[in-house]
């Protein structure tokens, strides 16, 4: 079986400093694409996050909610869609603080690899501005990658 060319795009667009989180869930890659992807199962573990998006390649994403105390609206555009082993996305956010230009945007890469009865989840964040925001990324990424692995492996509402 020869490897998907959306494998090698989001290692290759990976730019500047990157947060990198993984975590292996006992769970088919399946069953984690589903709720990667199911806006009800994101709003559970993402830290409460709504999402909108068709999963059309070149189409948007919009994520709103309430962070830290703070309204949000972040935005992107759906980069690669292989079920079920990568998501990449575009990602900005105002709460960045900065203006909505191309090089203020991060790229979002998740990429599930089956192991045995496991799965290993890995998320890569590039374009962070420093050392401190691509740790703070990476420790947010490792919550929302808890969470996840807790909601999939409890099995949360036998929907997922």
């Amino acid at each position: 079986m020869s490897t998907p060319w959306a494998a090698f795009f989001p290692l290759a667009s990976m730019t500047g400093l990157v947060a990198k989180a993984s975590i292996d869930i006992a769970a088919t890659a399946e069953r984690i694409w589903k709720a990667l992807t199911d806006r009800a199962a994101i709003r559970e573990y993402y830290f409460g996050t709504n999402v909108q998006t068709s999963w059309k390649v070149g189409e948007p994403i919009t994520f709103n909610g309430e962070w830290e105390g703070r309204a949000y609206e972040d935005k992107g555009v759906i980069k690669t869609f292989d079920a079920p082993r990568t998501l990449a996305y575009s990602h900005f956010s105002p709460l960045m603080g900065k203006p909505d230009k191309p090089e203020n945007y991060h790229n979002i890469v998740v990429s599930l690899v089956p192991s045995g009865k496991n799965t290993r989840v890995t998320l890569e964040q590039d374009n962070n501005a420093t050392e401190d925001a691509r740790a703070q990324s990476q420790k947010n990424w490792e919550m929302m990658l808890g969470a996840l692995k807790k909601f999939v492996e409890r099995g949360a509402g036998g929907s997922v």
